[in-house]
């Protein structure tokens, strides 16, 4: 294995789960650290990490703010961006840097690579936790290249070679309006948005929209090489949401008008034994720890999926993203 550069003799590093890789847990030796001042130097040696690893925790160190994690970000993972082809409702806390979701405390988010549904996604995700909830709320996180493995040859094949489709319904009062998915109020840049990024759209009627975009369902990672299960085909489908839920909804609005569902890439419902392995796959892989104030926990977006336990308020996780990637169409 090739060797990384030195983080320094101030921190330790050591897995926080013995065995496995991540997340990497680096925290400050003896003496207090501020956490920009420490990690300005440190980006080339934080992001090798990150290649192993696939997440690092930084807990223990000190002057933790909205403000000094956007510049922790910036030097160690690249400018942050801004959050364009929304699927979950966020707002800016500084500049560029975000609340993880606004999606309700009682309501779990699955597993998932942070828009990889888009053309252009990133490459690292970052969150702070400025406020532990009282209790839950933690960030579950699973390996990607593990959840790769897991998945049947059969069915990896498969989705490799068709791709998958991502369906989206805005306008029937479920879900995001396209409004804010698109941060417009204008059709016409809707429309542009669409057909620069490789998105098929349809206007129903009365302010109604739909649009589709076929994407990748397996992707290398581009320093290591390795195959890791990156896309949204088990967040973004309808049968996530439990029998009772998912029922309630295709009775209100009908498959075409559900808010969000994935399907082969040649269009075809996805078997719901496949849509079980796939969950069985990442809810094998799944691991969480509690926060702690002052924690920032880096993701190579790649290689780690993320969600969200259900928590009781108040929380505050802050959330940045940066390093632009992009999937040819």
């Amino acid at each position: 294995m090739t060797s990384q550069p030195e983080l320094g003799p101030e921190v330790v590093e050591r897995p926080l789960f013995g065995r496995r890789l991540m997340p990497l847990a680096i925290r400050p030796a003896t003496a207090p650290l501020g956490l920009v001042s420490w990690a300005a130097a440190r980006g080339d040696a934080l992001r090798a990490r990150l290649t192993r690893h696939g997440a690092v925790l930084l807990r223990g160190f000190a002057d933790v703010s909205a403000e000094t994690f956007e510049e922790l970000i910036a030097h160690v993972c690249g400018d942050p961006l801004d959050y364009v082809e929304r699927s979950s409702p966020r707002h800016a806390v500084h500049r560029n840097v975000y609340t993880s979701t606004d999606h309700p405390p009682e309501e779990p988010i699955y597993l998932h690579n942070e828009q990889s549904y888009n053309l252009s996604w990133p490459r690292y995700i970052c969150f702070c936790c400025l406020q532990p909830a009282r209790s839950g709320g933690a960030t579950p996180l699973a390996d990607c290249r593990r959840v790769h493995d897991r998945i049947s040859e059969p069915v990896r094949d498969r989705f490799a070679e068709l791709g998958y489709v991502y369906a989206r319904a805005f306008g029937n009062g479920f879900g995001l309006s396209w409004q804010e998915a698109f941060q417009t109020q204008d059709p016409l840049e809707v429309k542009r948005y669409c057909e620069a990024n490789d998105i098929a759209y349809e206007w129903t009627g009365e302010g109604r929209l739909r649009t589709r975009q076929k994407r990748p369902a397996v992707a290398r990672h581009p320093l290591t090489g390795e195959p890791v299960w990156f896309n949204h085909i088990t967040f973004f489908h309808v049968s996530t949401l439990g029998q009772e839920l998912s029922s309630r909804l295709i009775d209100s609005v009908g498959m075409d008008g559900l808010p969000n569902n994935t399907y082969y890439g040649d269009g075809r419902h996805i078997e719901p034994e496949v849509m079980n392995e796939l969950r069985a796959a990442y809810d094998a892989e799944r691991i969480e720890f509690p926060w702690k104030q002052g924690d920032v926990l880096l993701l190579d977006n790649m290689l780690t999926a993320h969600g969200r336990s259900p928590y009781q308020p108040p929380r505050q996780i802050i959330v940045g993203m940066a390093a632009p990637e992009r999937t040819a169409p």
